[in-house]
């Protein structure tokens, strides 16, 4: 049983290590970081029910979550072709970042139909 539980906080260390990568190297998960702040201080100004607060935090989590993914995709794919882009790699790092942009877009489309009404009415 110990073994099992520091094995489970190795796999612990390895994320929060993923993590902090991510926030430091990841010029778009910086910018993300930002736009968190605005949102999460704008709900919390324009007071939002709990289930929105849920839905916006699930959208900043699941929006650093893709970059976090994309981000590894890019890395694993330019290892893999040793930094010589193939139709095929290319496929992937298109695919990759279409998904992190799909998220931004489902985002955005959340944000405006919690806080737009909202705005309108102040």
């Amino acid at each position: 049983m110990t073994n099992y539980i520091k094995g489970r906080l190795k796999s612990f260390t390895y994320a929060f290590s993923g993590i902090f990568t991510l926030f430091r190297e990841e010029r778009n998960a910086q910018l993300y970081v930002v736009f968190a702040i605005i949102t999460l201080l704008m709900s919390w100004w324009l007071q939002i029910s709990p289930i929105e607060w849920i839905v916006v935090c699930s959208a900043i989590g699941l929006m650093f979550a893709m970059e976090a993914v994309n981000t590894a995709i890019e890395e694993l794919s330019d290892f893999a072709c040793n930094q010589k882009i193939q139709h095929s790699i290319k496929k992937v790092k298109d695919l990759a970042a279409a998904a992190v942009l799909i998220t931004a877009i489902v985002a955005l489309i959340a944000g405006l139909i919690i806080f737009l009404p909202k705005l309108l009415a102040l």
